[in-house]
């Protein structure tokens, strides 16, 4: 609570808001020439405890499963029949189902150490974990594409069958970059902004609850009260955000794949 005390006032007395800085935080250590920040060692958090949940949820399979198992195959079973299966169909859906559980459950993971006590920012807002899955997103799909296609995939995205010739001048640049370009650009930021947005506004709510109680006093405590109940609030909603983003981002890469494997391919 005293850090919250302290990046909420200024040497005035003042409040001070949250600030982009926070995505660039200083280096806490260095490791063979490796710097890790406050980020990094997030995010090395939220992979193991991912590799730890999927351990403990599967190393004694049970044909009547536990509770925990139980929870485990639920998520497993969401990705393979609500995305990969739904999507994909079962041939395709199998083929690509590591890659969509993988990304569903890390994006899962990595958004939700934003409302963790102690670690209070999500792994994926830094640009670099959005954009690197965004880049396995656009590899797959041009993946599936030329392998379902090797000759055609490119000249039917670029030139869609049925256009006039002459609109291809127009039509062929349109494709070009809402297909290569803008699909992982789009897949990065809207991660990355959710989870910007979601941290920030959640420093906002508990600094300002913590400078109303603890540096303002008397009767601001009171704007404290609704501080705190925004704040509450707006963490229960950043766990749905969190869910939200996983699927929206798995989900995506699916129908991307199905785009490439269709028959006009």
């Amino acid at each position: 609570m005293n850090l919250l005390v302290q990046a909420a006032s200024s040497d005035d007395g003042s409040f001070t808001g949250p600030s982009i800085n926070e995505f660039f935080p200083p280096t806490l250590f260095t490791i063979g020439g490796l710097e890790f920040n406050r980020i990094i060692v997030v995010r090395l958090i939220a992979l193991l405890a991912l590799i730890l949940v999927f351990w403990l949820g599967t190393r004694k399979m049970k044909l009547i499963p536990g509770r925990f198992q139980s929870v485990v195959e639920m998520g497993l079973d969401f990705v393979r029949v609500n995305i990969a299966e739904d999507l994909l169909g079962k041939k395709d859906g199998r083929r690509f189902l590591p890659l969509l559980t993988t990304i569903f459950f890390m994006v899962l993971f990595f958004n939700l150490t934003g409302i963790i006590p102690f670690l209070n920012i999500a792994g994926t807002s830094v640009i670099a974990l959005p954009l690197l899955l965004a880049v396995v997103a656009y590899i797959a799909f041009i993946y599936a594409g030329i392998k379902k296609s090797p000759k055609n995939f490119f000249k039917n995205a670029l030139f869609p069958p049925g256009v006039p010739w002459f609109l291809y001048i127009i039509v062929t640049p349109i494709e070009f970059v809402s297909t290569f370009i803008l699909r992982p650009v789009t897949l990065t930021l809207r991660l990355l902004m959710n989870m910007v947005v979601g941290h920030l506004l959640l420093v906002l709510f508990f600094s300002a609850t913590a400078f109303f109680f603890f540096t303002a006093g008397s009767w601001w405590s009171l704007f404290g009260v609704g501080t705190f109940a925004f704040g509450f609030v707006f963490t229960l909603f950043e766990i749905l955000v969190a869910v939200l983003q996983a699927y929206v981002f798995a989900l995506l890469t699916a129908v991307y794949i199905q785009l490439a494997v269709a028959e006009e391919h």
